[in-house]
């Protein structure tokens, strides 16, 4: 990445600064207090000790969301550029930090700070980044908008961040190894053995290079070339992991590095999921790295991974049998349809080690999101929905325009593409995905109105009711047993959290400012939604009450509380699986909606 502008570096710290304020105030990390000498209602400070405060307008939103009036934060005594590294020292005390989790936040903030900087001086015209496909807007997206420290990546060196950073557009070729079915399992779908999947994602020229090293090697040890799982290998990945960890595996034989495949691929969000640009309707790829990133590290765990495409299966059962999914919507999970899981036997001996070396070494396949669309169709992630342009126009206030519909009708089409599918599956199935903004793509047609959503991320984020209810009879006791149970309640939070106040929150106030819908209406139109899946399926009224979604409050999920003061920075053997951090309770904007009628 070239060094970041003074300019683009001084708005990211102004950007991250607000938002700082604006989150923490709202999981209460920080608790801001009417300001006396403000002179205003709106007048409010932060009183952090040894005489320092920060002092600030700001307006309460939805779920009691704090929004700041641009320009007036300050910092009191003033100490130069009261950036953000600045307020999180001063509030060092107040959030209890030691020495060493002071210095990892601050290393954490400063590479989320310099990607954003990235990212500004990239930046592009509203009408650019709606003519942009679905994986050059990966580059232009801002990252998790709940979490502050955002695009940490830790592991990564300048060097790395500059070739493996979705912002950073590049190109990433990806290693194949083989590894002996004495440490790795192939899975598929019904009907994709491995033989047939890198038929797939290989042409014939490159199999036969990879096979004749692989003989080679086999030469050596005695092994059977048979007797062997391909897979793709991040090259980040295998110098920081494979190669130093797995050397024991590497010197009997058990891996062999194959070379280099052929074709081109681009880091989408998350990272370590990589499209193929070359040939778009391959498959995705899915790999760990070795990098911590928004609460913890980005592996691939054995077990999820070997029952990935048990569970795709399972999902994809439902929506073909269902004709409500099948037939009336378009909802589309992008199945994890192979999976290479592989096992590291020392540290499998040892329980309690962290667990990011318990999940070092897989690969997953996933549908392509370019392989769902019909001529004229495009595809954006949710998260997309967040973007403003460089020159201050949002994106959806030019997708609405090239629509040719009215604001209102837009966001009714699209709360129609989004929340059906997701209510069936929740009300119906007792099933609750994670479709938060990168999870989730919409699909538009050719007016770019929106159509129906395609979702990602089933294995480790799908999750159950607790009961053996009907629904999960076809599901495999493989996939039974890696998805983790929910309470109904819990399981709603997979909208409430994760769409409501994880997106809306962001997405309400822009759609008033940029669309000039109030937010009010939104809300409105949101709840109508619900109610006309409601009243579509009036047998699941019973269930309509037990997952709550229109219940008065609901539980706050506090996720940068989770990771500045739940554990993240530590070593821990236990992986972040356990439901989300929570902190109090937020007033539901669809209660308050029916109150207000």
């Amino acid at each position: 990445m070239n060094p970041p502008i003074r300019d683009a570096w001084v708005r990211a710290g102004r950007r991250l600064l607000a938002k700082a304020v604006e989150e923490f105030a709202y999981e209460e990390l920080l608790v801001p207090r009417p300001d006396p000498d403000g002179g205003r209602p709106d007048a409010y400070r932060l009183d952090l000790g040894d005489g320092v405060r920060w002092t600030f307008r700001a307006g309460r939103g939805t779920f009691g969301t704090w929004r700041l009036v641009g320009g007036t934060l300050r910092r009191h005594p003033a100490d130069g550029e009261a950036g953000p590294e600045r307020l999180l020292l001063d509030a060092r005390a107040t959030l209890g930090w030691d020495g060493p989790t002071t210095a990892e936040v601050l290393r954490e903030l400063t590479a989320t700070r310099r990607a954003d900087a990235e990212l500004l001086s990239r930046a592009l015209p509203a009408a650019r980044l709606a003519d942009l496909d679905h994986l050059d807007l990966e580059a232009h997206q801002d990252g998790h908008p709940c979490m502050v420290l955002n695009k940490g990546r830790l592991g990564f060196s300048a060097s790395d961040a500059a070739a493996y950073a979705p912002e950073a557009a590049g190109v990433v070729r990806l290693l194949w190894a083989a590894v002996h079915t004495s440490l790795s399992g192939y899975s598929g779908v019904p009907g994709l053995d491995a033989g047939t999947l890198l038929a797939d994602e290989l042409d014939g020229r490159t199999r036969e290079r990879f096979a004749a090293v692989l003989e080679s090697g086999c030469a050596g040890s005695g092994l059977d070339p048979a007797d062997f799982s391909w897979l793709p290998v991040h090259p980040f990945h295998w110098d920081e992991a494979v190669e130093p960890l797995f050397a024991p595996y590497r010197a009997d034989g058990r891996i062999v590095l194959l070379g280099q495949g052929p074709d081109r691929y681009r880091p989408l969000q998350s990272v370590r999921t990589l499209a193929n640009l070359d040939h778009p309707r391959h498959r995705n790829v899915k790999v760990p790295l070795l990098i911590r990133n928004t609460l913890v590290w980005r592996g691939l765990p054995a077990e999820p991974t070997g029952a990935a495409p048990d569970v795709s299966a399972w999902l994809h059962g439902i929506r073909d049998a269902d004709p409500y999914l099948r037939d009336e919507l378009r909802l589309h999970p992008l199945g994890e349809v192979a999976a290479v899981a592989v096992r590291h036997p020392l540290y499998e001996a040892v329980g309690d080690a962290p667990y990011r070396y318990h999940e070092l070494f897989g690969a997953v396949w996933r549908e392509p999101v370019a392989a769902l669309l019909r001529d004229g169709e495009r595809a954006r992630t949710m998260a997309s929905l967040l973007t403003v342009g460089s020159d201050g126009r949002a994106l959806v206030a030019e997708l609405v325009e090239r629509s040719g519909l009215a604001p209102s009708a837009w966001l009714a089409r699209l709360f129609a593409g989004l929340l059906p599918g997701l209510l069936h599956y929740l009300y119906r199935y007792g099933v609750a995905f994670c479709p938060h903004g990168e999870n989730t793509v919409v699909l538009y047609d050719a007016a770019d109105v929106p159509i129906g959503i395609a979702l990602k991320d089933f294995a480790e984020d799908v999750n159950l009711l607790p009961d053996d209810r009907p629904e999960y009879a076809a599901l495999s006791a493989r996939g039974r047993a890696v998805l983790l149970r929910r309470p109904a309640r819990d399981l709603a939070h997979s909208l409430l959290s994760a769409v409501f106040a994880g997106h809306f929150r962001f997405f309400a106030p822009l759609a008033e400012e940029h669309l000039g819908v109030p937010e009010r209406d939104f809300w409105g139109m949101v709840r109508a939604e619900i109610e006309r899946y409601h009243a579509r399926f009036p047998e699941l009224t019973d269930r309509f009450e037990a997952f709550g979604l229109l219940a008065p409050e609901f539980d706050r999920v506090a996720l940068n509380r989770e990771q500045l003061l739940g554990g993240a920075f530590h070593d821990r053997a236990e992986r972040d699986e356990g439901f989300d951090v929570v902190h109090g309770a937020v007033p539901n904007p669809l209660a308050v909606f029916e109150e207000r009628m």
